[in-house]
């Protein structure tokens, strides 16, 4: 999942580069070596699984261009981040069930990062932590908290 991520990614930035003139095919090798914001966050819903999906769903959908993920259980979208929006953010939003009533939302952003550090994926994910919350009225944010490296290692 993460190669998909940093594939969407360099293919972004390239059509971004081509419409502005440049190489696509420069820019697309340039993206490949470029150092990624990664940022995740876990959210606990009281909703049926299905409702959950559904609500994660219309939220990122109304946010970005759906990437298609092959599984219902998880959305995946692009989406623009940093100075201007310019920046492409990857988000990809997993919904579990959990042994309660409730669901579980893992979500993650990542985003390119350039000399100028923009922090495009970590902001992007706690706008739309905040947004999923207020919708699914998730009792906050759990998990991964943004310790997070640049790669999404932890530190």
């Amino acid at each position: 999942m993460e190669q998909d991520e940093d594939r969407i990614l360099a293919e972004e930035l390239a059509a971004l580069g081509a419409m502005g003139g440049g190489s696509g095919r420069l820019v697309r090798a340039v993206a490949r070596l470029m150092r990624k914001n990664v940022h995740e966050i876990g959210l606990l819903a009281p909703l049926p699984f299905a409702d959950a999906v559904k609500r994660v769903s219309d939220v990122l959908g109304r946010t970005g261009r759906t990437v298609e993920t092959g599984n219902e259980a998880t959305i995946r979208v692009v989406t623009g981040g940093g100075a201007g929006g310019l920046n492409p953010v990857v988000v990809t939003a997993r919904v579990l069930k959990t042994d309660g009533a409730g669901s579980e939302i893992r979500l993650r952003a990542a985003a390119k990062e350039g000399l100028i550090r923009q922090r495009a994926g970590e902001k992007t994910a706690v706008r739309l932590a905040a947004r999923l919350n207020r919708v699914t009225g998730a009792d906050g944010m759990h998990g991964a908290d943004g310790m997070n490296g640049p790669d999404g290692a932890n530190p």
